[in-house]
């Protein structure tokens, strides 16, 4: 590649997490130079990509870390889940996906965050073409015709780089969208997650369950120690004195809400909880810059599909700039890739969006009419293996268009 105009960089990805540096991962085999620029410390326990959360990977997430060569480390430390079981509580209907029914290895992997991160940030810093500026927070962001040009301090000390192409991957509360001049449209969904792991009496072995209730769903996820971790959707209200609760109390108004399923929980884990909203970027660029993961949309994780839809982002932005690195004049900041980008973005990110409000509001809603439908839906969609094959394909992230790097396939490969 021969860039066509001289920077310090040729792309400057702010945001450090998981997501910016998969993105750093995706494009630094295309001999370019980049910069990440994070503001939190790895080890700050304010750093959300790398906590003690679990984050369960879809098969084109898997598909991505193999084309990158990561998968096999992240896989010693991942669960795969064999099985989902969901359903309605105090309700007949229910439904049950299996892997063996799909004909594939595992419907999806279940990793700590924080190991996730160790894997990712790890290779990512063994690059020699990806530079870390960290702890760092950029401050002002101008850009030009031909170039971005990006202003940080850094502890005492102020810098300024610049590149063809910024990439925001900050987060829901992106400061970079904001300094790009990109609105958004937030909904409040007026609840909380509590996440954490616990003990659970029978082995929950590599299955998955949701359980819908009228205060909230509750997710649980296999864990390679035998642990399951949770995620408890709770009203706002409520909130506060679930977080505040004992050990015991939590844990029996879980148990109250889950059922016996899997026995009688016990060993609770720290418990973390967020608030939760979507957040959906009214457009995905502005000159020489573009954005991802959870700083173009942020979902509810009843689906569990923020992450795997932030690593397609990813994905096809690196197509994109992948393409216009073979021409003989590159300029990764065009106009034209950052249109593309979004455009091929657009089904995904609306797709996923109605899919997880739509299930936020169906099970939320206390009408007697659409919970009828909703009991009946769940019971016919069990009983239909070719509707549910269709369901269970969207849910894995392999519908549609898939980029190079969501279907395995590495840019040194041949296609």
């Amino acid at each position: 590649m021969q860039s066509s105009m001289q920077t310090d960089f040729d792309v400057v990805i702010a945001g450090g997490g998981m997501i910016g540096a998969s993105m750093a991962l995706a494009i630094s085999s295309l001999n370019l130079r980049i910069a990440v620029i994070e503001k939190v410390r790895r080890d700050d326990q304010l750093q959300p990509s790398f906590d003690d959360r679990s984050t369960a990977l879809s098969r084109s997430s898997q598909s991505m870390f193999t084309a990158l060569g990561l998968w096999d480390q992240i896989l010693d430390a991942a669960t795969p889940i064999k099985s989902i079981h969901v359903s309605d509580r105090g309700r007949f209907g229910f439904s049950h996906v299996t892997a063996e029914e799909q004909e594939v290895d595992a419907l999806g992997y279940v990793v700590i965050n924080r190991v996730l991160g160790d894997v990712l940030l790890g290779n990512a810093k063994k690059k020699k073409n990806v530079h870390f500026f960290c702890p760092a927070e950029i401050t002002s962001i101008e850009s030009q015709e031909d170039y971005c040009n990006v202003e940080f301090k850094s502890e005492d000390s102020k810098n300024s780089i610049s590149s063809q192409l910024l990439i925001a991957a900050d987060g829901a509360n992106s400061d970079i969208r904001d300094y790009l001049g990109i609105s958004m449209k937030q909904t409040n969904y007026e609840q909380v997650a509590i996440i954490g792991n616990l003990l659970t009496e029978k082995p929950i072995a590599s299955m998955a369950f949701e359980r819908f209730s009228e205060s909230g769903p509750i997710a649980l996820l296999p864990l390679n120690n035998g642990r399951a971790a949770f995620i408890w959707i709770v009203p706002t209200k409520n909130a506060e004195t679930l977080m505040s609760a004992s050990v015991n109390t939590f844990l029996s108004t879980m148990q109250e809400v889950f059922g016996l399923r899997l026995g009688l929980f016990s060993s609770l884990g720290e418990r973390y909880s967020y608030p939760l909203a979507l957040t959906e970027a009214q457009r995905l660029y502005s000159q020489r810059s573009v954005i991802i993961g959870n700083a173009a949309n942020s979902l509810h994780p009843v689906a569990a599909q923020g992450f795997n839809l932030g690593l397609r982002d990813v994905a096809t932005l690196a197509d994109c700039i992948y393409k216009e690195t073979l021409k003989d004049k590159s300029d990764l900041g065009n106009i034209d890739l950052l249109v593309e980008y979004s455009e091929l973005r657009q089904h995904d990110h609306k797709k996923l969006k109605f899919f997880t409000d739509g299930l936020v509001r169906l099970f939320g809603s206390k009408r007697r009419s659409v919970r009828i439908l909703r009991n009946a839906g769940m019971m016919y969609f069990d009983l239909i293996p070719g509707f549910r094959k269709f369901f269970v394909k969207h849910a894995m992230g392999l519908s549609g268009r898939l980029p190079r790097l969501s279907r395995g396939v590495a840019f040194n490969e041949e296609e």
